[in-house]
């Protein structure tokens, strides 16, 4: 997740032109759960609108069934600055509206309508789960015990505050990005994609491995969750 980012395109229900032109493919039936050839094929800007559409209610839904108290408007907007990897992020604007943010580059990369279905539906699920609570919670916990330990060595520079912070707000990382692979596996079942087919992403990515203060679980890890989870539905 991203905290800050250029925030320049807002796609409401209407939708927007994505300004980026994905290569040609095959034109997209109406079916929500319309997929690109995997033959290297990327995802319309129709075919995402579509997405939007479909997963965007469901994920509402389940938020203020889970969450009455939380603000379950979901604001969908796109990072179009193309120096920023493929990457999605949940935050808050300073109304406390959820926002799901996508980069151009992630838009661009997804092989099918499937991986952005799963995508926007593990987003929503990090808001609807308060991950970004308790990730500030865990994070302000560190930063204090951090300070008391600057207060107790007779620090000055804020050190182990800062050290403390950091490693507060890595404590829950992994749970929280597991957490929102399981809920984000029922929103994108329930709207009709293949949550399964969609995190296949994960086998193009990196794997983080199991680090120590990582932010995020192995690949696979993420995967067998979302597998687990989808045979359960």
């Amino acid at each position: 997740m991203m905290k800050h980012v250029a925030l320049i395109c807002v796609l409401g229900l209407a939708g927007c032109e994505v300004s980026t032109t994905p290569p040609a493919q095959s034109g997209p039936s109406t079916a929500p759960a319309t997929r690109a050839a995997d033959s290297g094929a990327r995802v319309s800007p129709a075919a995402f609108r579509r997405v939007i559409r479909t997963v965007e209610p469901v994920a509402e839904r389940e938020c203020r069934q889970r969450t009455p108290d939380l603000n379950c408007d979901f604001k969908i907007v796109i990072d179009e600055n193309p120096n920023q990897p493929p990457n999605a992020f949940q935050t808050l604007d300073e109304n406390g509206r959820p926002i799901i943010g996508f980069t151009i580059a992630l838009l661009n990369d997804a092989r099918n309508t499937d991986e952005l279905a799963f995508v926007m539906g593990h987003e929503t699920a990090h808001h609807i789960s308060r991950h970004l609570q308790r990730q500030r919670q865990s994070a302000l916990t560190g930063a204090i015990l951090g300070s008391i330990g600057d207060a107790l060595l007779g620090v000055q520079t804020g050190v182990f505050q800062q050290i403390g912070g950091t490693v507060g707000a890595r404590v829950y990382s992994k749970d929280n990005e597991l957490e929102a692979d399981a809920l984000g596996t029922v929103i994108t079942k329930r709207a009709g994609y293949n949550p399964v087919r969609g995190a296949e992403f994960f086998t193009r990515i990196p794997d983080p491995g199991d680090r120590f203060l990582g932010t995020h679980p192995p690949n696979a890890q993420r995967i067998e969750t979302v597998r687990r989870v989808n045979s359960q539905l």
